[in-house]
């Protein structure tokens, strides 16, 4: 591994060639924060796609690419006179050991709080840690005005629901026993198929999105992350799928002309090569 000389340096490499990029280079020297935001995204999907598959390979290759971005929006925040990257990882790095008074102690950390730490000496567990953050959050200056206000309205559905529950289990507001889950799941169920017996659209969309939420609740109460489960399930549909599609292209019959029931034997079968290559 590198030397913490060699990473600087590489470091401010990576800004010297963004430097030259932004003045010499049409395409970089025309974009804004706006016309960015979309490659931002991608790049950063792109980024969970790597981590979720354990892809070491190309997780330093999109790491690599949500720098760029990073740098990118603070090169143009400094030609606004608005900051630059060293405020950026200031601010950061600031951030992290006020939120840190575990580890900081409360000379360095708590210059700006007035939050009640634990016992000198006394190790917190990761639990203790998560609720002093969202409280010490609270307090900042500039920092969120509620509990719930640090959840990115844009967020997708799935992720927000689980960070919404997880932000009011950190100020207390969770079920006392993760069991008791499980009669709400089945109440929410319960709700979403009567309002579908009644083919009532709007209520049945808004049933469905109970039952789903109460799902998600479980599986954060279960310590289950219910984004990545989906997206396993999501490529592990798509395996499947393509294996019914493939071998119908062998058989040279289109896929609408198969039967649901051959599909389904490929289906299986698909099924059971993956369970011999685990």
């Amino acid at each position: 591994m590198h030397t913490r000389e060699e990473k600087l340096e590489a470091f401010g490499r990576l800004l010297d060639v963004l430097d030259r990029l932004r003045v010499e280079c049409p395409w970089d020297r025309k974009q804004t924060n706006e016309s960015l935001r979309p490659n931002t995204i991608e790049e950063t999907f792109e980024l969970c796609d790597a981590l979720l598959k354990d892809d070491t390979k190309n997780i330093c290759k999109e790491l690599g690419d949500v720098i760029m971005h990073v740098i990118f929006y603070a090169r143009i925040g400094e030609e606004k006179e608005s900051f630059d990257i060293a405020d950026v990882c200031n601010k950061e790095a600031d951030k992290l050991i006020f939120r840190h008074p575990h580890v900081y102690g409360e000379a360095e950390s708590l210059k700006h709080s007035s939050l009640i730490q634990a016992e000198e000496g006394k190790e917190l567990s990761s639990g203790q840690v998560l609720e002093n953050w969202e409280q010490i959050k609270l307090r900042e200056k500039d920092g969120n005005k509620s509990v719930l206000s640090g959840v990115p309205e844009s967020l997708p559905s799935l992720i927000k629901a689980y960070r919404i529950q997880d932000k009011a289990r950190n100020v207390g507001f969770d079920w006392e026993d993760k069991q008791d889950v499980w009669a709400k799941v089945r109440e929410e169920l319960n709700e979403l198929e009567e309002e579908l017996k009644r083919e009532d659209k709007e209520k049945s969309t808004r049933e469905l999105g109970d039952f789903l939420f109460s799902v998600i609740n479980a599986a954060r109460l279960y310590h289950l992350n219910p984004d990545n489960a989906l997206e396993h399930t999501n490529q592990k549909f798509i395996r499947r799928f393509n294996y019914i599609e493939e071998h119908s292209i062998k058989a040279g019959k289109p896929l609408t002309e198969m039967t649901l029931e051959e599909m389904d034997k490929l289906w299986n079968e698909a099924k059971e090569t993956e369970k011999q290559q685990l």
